[in-house]
């Protein structure tokens, strides 16, 4: 029983043999002499929830809520071994998640809003929790699991190098407010420019320049107060994957339906997360429990319609320096899509692998398709249709 106490607790487990997986293979783990006879690789239900009886002090409160809704939610009767050295080893198989939708059952214990006792940084994960998880069984899960291993720092790390680009052309062009008008402000690197399109790198890095403090401040704190809540839950690869993804889609966009535009602004990114997440909600409007969802749903769709607003204002502007127009406005419009699409299959499962599911892979490739299509037009549309473009900055 020594090594099943090492099992149990989630340590070396391949180191005691075990095997189980799929329905057939063979488990070999001495605790499956007595709790699987048969040698199948599955644990009754019966005998699981007695396994849990036994040794259910030994827990997590909450990990032994989810194997108890594990036990209640196996409408087979049996349970994967291998099942429950992945739960116990911080993994959830497919399996186990089908177990927990089939099972509709609601657990039982406290909510995880009602304990007490919590430091600052378990408070912030709870907080966290309810801000972006829908289902209470996952709150909890993500609650224990979560180390701050590694922190969330991509959001952070994009938001300071906006901040310090911004901080480097306001001096540089001696001025805050409206920089656009600044007849110096599009001879930068960065921004995206009809003229300069072979530069592939435009196409990214223009997020880092703002056309003002105004259009920095907005996107910023959507950026920080969405963005940093959906990275310590879903990780920065999936973020970051949303956050690229609509900028790029940002400003092909603008090259495909506003071809004499300049690009400049993180907004493209930073819709897709938002979007994303209010559609999160949306769906899951019943489960999402964080406080005054209404009220501040209401106030990220405001924000978002200002600072839209004033894009739109800014484009039909007196240009700053004709025959050059003010930098477009459809780069928000592109993040959106990608929010809704691509972004809400990436949280719709916040543990689940992207290629476990298919409705990503159907989204990635309708994305890909239009990345090649846009790449395509830009090669050959301006020429076919002797677009009349505004000279290089």
């Amino acid at each position: 029983m020594a090594s099943y106490q090492v099992q149990w607790k989630g340590k070396s487990v391949r180191d005691h043999g075990v095997r189980g997986g799929k329905a057939g293979e063979k488990c070999r783990a001495p605790v499956l002499i007595k709790y699987d006879p048969e040698n199948s690789g599955f644990i009754s239900t019966e005998r699981f929830r007695d396994l849990l009886a036994t040794h259910g002090s030994e827990l997590d409160p909450h990990k032994l809520e989810v194997l108890l809704a594990l036990a209640n939610g196996n409408a087979d009767g049996k349970i994967c071994y291998q099942d429950f050295v992945n739960l116990m080893s911080n993994k959830r198989s497919n399996s186990f998640r089908r177990a927990i939708l089939q099972g509709s059952r609601q657990l039982k214990g406290c909510s995880l809003r009602d304990e007490v006792g919590l430091g600052l940084p378990q408070r912030l994960v709870r907080h966290v929790a309810y801000e972006t998880l829908p289902r209470e069984v996952d709150r909890k899960w993500y609650f224990d699991s979560y180390t701050y291993c590694p922190p969330p720092l991509l959001i952070l790390a994009i938001t300071i190098a906006e901040v310090a680009v911004f901080m480097y052309y306001g001096f540089q062009l001696d001025r805050l407010v409206l920089q656009v008008s600044s007849p110096l402000f599009l001879k930068s690197p960065l921004p995206y420019h009809p003229q300069l399109r072979a530069q592939a790198w435009r196409y990214l890095s223009y997020s880092f320049m703002h056309t003002g403090i105004e259009h920095l401040s907005l996107n910023m704190a959507m950026q920080l107060l969405v963005g940093v809540p959906l990275e310590m839950v879903h990780g920065a690869p999936r973020i970051g994957l949303v956050y690229v993804c609509g900028v790029l889609a940002g400003s092909l966009a603008v090259s495909v339906t506003d071809m004499t535009a300049p690009v400049v602004g993180s907004s493209g990114g930073v819709y897709a997360l938002v979007s994303a997440h209010l559609a999160n909600v949306v769906m899951n409007w019943s489960g999402m429990k964080c406080q005054f969802k209404l009220f501040r749903m209401a106030m990220a769709l405001v924000c978002m319609s200002v600072e839209f607003g004033r894009a739109v204002w800014l484009r039909f502007y007196p240009q700053a320096f004709p025959p050059c127009p003010n930098p477009s406005f459809v780069a928000h419009l592109g993040g959106v899509l990608v929010g809704l699409t691509l972004g809400v299959v990436v949280l719709q499962n916040y543990e689940q692998r992207l290629q476990e599911q298919s409705l990503f892979w159907i989204f990635f490739c309708v994305y890909t398709l239009f990345v090649l299509c846009a790449v395509f037009w830009n090669v050959f549309a301006y020429s076919l249709l002797d677009v009349r473009l505004p000279p290089p900055p």
